[in-house]
C-alpha cells in the first residue's frame, strides 16, 4: 500500500492555495518555478515525482494547472513573493530534503556580468528568484530548462553567470542542448537542459539517451478531438494554398513570392519558415506562442490553416484530457511555451536514476 498522507497548507488571503495537498513519501518531491501550463510539471509527474509546490505568475496558466490537478499546491503570484517566503516553513520541509527544484525560467542578459558579485549581479532578473529559492531550499538537484539560444546569448557571458551563481550557492553544473524530437515528441524543438547537483552528494548524472524512434506528425494527428483554432486571412489563405507539404515560400511562383515576402524576399538566408507548410512525413518546427505568425509560419499538412489548440497540444505531447484555461489566444501561448511531456518524462527519469545511484 502507498504511504500516503495529507499535510496541512496554511491559507494567506493574497493567493488561493488549496486546504491540503496529498503526497506519497515514497516518490521523490519537487518544487517548480515558472511551471506555465504544466507540461514539465506533468512529465516529471509521469517520471515518478511529486509536486508540492507550483508557482506561475500567469492566471489562465494557474487555472489550467489547478483544473487538472486539483490537490497540486498551485500558488499563483510573482515568483518575487515566493523566493521571499519561509517556504520551508511553508512546505514543512528541512533544508537539503527536497529532491528537485525545477523551472524554466526566462533567459535576461546581464550587462553588468563579471563584476565577481555572484548573486547579486542577477538582482532583478527572473534567474535570480531561482537561483534565490535555489540557495533556501537546497535540494538534492536542480533542473533548468531554457532556449538553445541561452548557450551563445551575450557571446556565452549568460549562461558562463548562471553557472557561476550555481556554483557559489553550492552546485556542481553541467548542461547540454538536447532536441525532444528525440524523446517521443512530434516537434524539433532543442532545448538546452542545465543540471545542477548539491556539491556534498555523490551523485552522477547522465543525460537521457535518444530514442531511435522519432515520431511525425501522422503519428500524432490522426482523431485529435476538435477544438478552436486560429484561422489566416483570405489572401494568405489563397497563397498557402499554392504551398505543397514540406514547401515555404521557394515553392510560390516568382511573383506570389514577392507579393508573400514583400522586403524580405530580397534578403539573404533561407528564411524557410515563412509560408511553411509542414508535411505528414515530418515532425513540426518548433511551436511557437502564436500559430500564424509569418516569419514562423506552420501550416497543416492537409488544410489550409494553422494547427488547432489540440493539435498543438498533441505536438507538444500533452494528453487529450489534459484542458486548457483562457481565451484561445492565451492557450496557444500556454502550450507553445510549455516544455513537451515526453520530452520532460524523459528528463526527469534520468534524474531519478541519478538519485537512485543509477539504478
Amino acid at each position: 500500500m502507498e504511504a500516503l498522507a495529507i499535510v496541512e497548507i496554511e491559507e494567506k488571503e493574497s493567493v488561493a492555495l488549496p486546504l491540503c495537498i496529498a503526497v506519497d513519501f515514497t516518490r521523490p518531491k519537487t518544487v517548480e518555478l515558472f511551471a506555465g501550463a504544466g507540461g514539465l510539471a506533468l512529465g516529471l509527474e509521469e517520471a515518478g515525482f511529486d509536486a508540492i509546490l507550483l508557482n506561475d505568475f500567469d492566471k489562465a496558466a494557474c487555472r489550467t494547472l489547478k483544473e487538472n490537478r486539483p490537490l497540486w499546491n498551485v500558488q499563483c503570484g510573482d515568483v518575487a513573493e515566493i523566493a521571499n517566503e519561509n517556504l520551508l516553513k511553508k512546505l514543512n520541509l528541512k533544508e537539503g530534503e527536497l529532491d528537485l527544484l525545477s523551472g524554466g525560467y526566462p533567459c535576461q542578459s546581464f550587462s553588468f556580468a563579471g563584476k565577481g558579485l555572484g548573486i547579486d549581479d542577477v538582482r532583478g532578473t527572473m534567474f535570480y528568484y531561482f537561483a534565490k529559492v535555489l540557495e533556501q531550499l537546497k535540494p538534492k538537484m536542480f533542473l533548468a530548462e531554457n532556449v538553445r539560444g541561452l548557450v551563445s546569448h551575450d557571446n556565452g557571458k549568460t549562461l558562463k553567470t548562471m553557472i557561476k551563481v550555481f556554483e557559489e550557492v553550492g552546485y556542481k553544473v553541467d548542461y547540454k542542448v538536447l532536441n525532444a524530437w528525440h524523446y517521443g515528441v512530434a516537434q524539433k524543438r532543442e532545448r538546452v537542459a542545465i543540471i545542477g547537483i548539491r556539491n556534498d552528494l555523490e551523485i552522477k548524472y547522465e543525460f537521457p539517451i535518444p530514442h531511435e524512434y522519432k515520431p511525425v506528425l501522422k503519428d500524432v494527428l490522426q482523431d485529435v478531438p476538435k477544438s478552436a483554432g486560429a484561422k489566416y486571412p483570405t489572401r494568405k489563405r489563397e497563397i498557402l494554398d499554392l504551398v505543397p507539404p514540406g514547401g515555404c515560400w521557394r515553392h510560390l511562383p516568382d511573383e506570389l513570392a514577392k507579393e508573400y515576402m514583400q522586403k524580405s524576399y530580397y534578403l539573404t538566408g533561407g528564411r524557410t519558415g515563412m509560408a511553411r507548410r509542414i508535411s505528414w512525413d515530418e515532425p513540426s518546427l518548433t511551436l511557437t506562442c502564436a500559430p500564424a505568425q509569418k516569419q514562423t509560419e506552420r501550416c497543416h499538412p492537409g488544410e489550409t490553416r494553422p494547427f488547432t489548440v489540440r493539435e498543438y497540444a498533441r505536438i507538444q505531447s500533452f494528453p487529450d484530457d489534459w484542458r486548457f484555461e483562457g481565451t484561445t489566444t492565451n492557450q496557444y501561448k500556454q502550450i507553445g511555451n510549455a516544455v513537451p511531456v515526453n520530452f520532460a518524462k524523459e528528463i526527469g527519469l534520468s534524474i531519478i536514476k541519478a538519485l537512485k545511484g543509477g539504478q
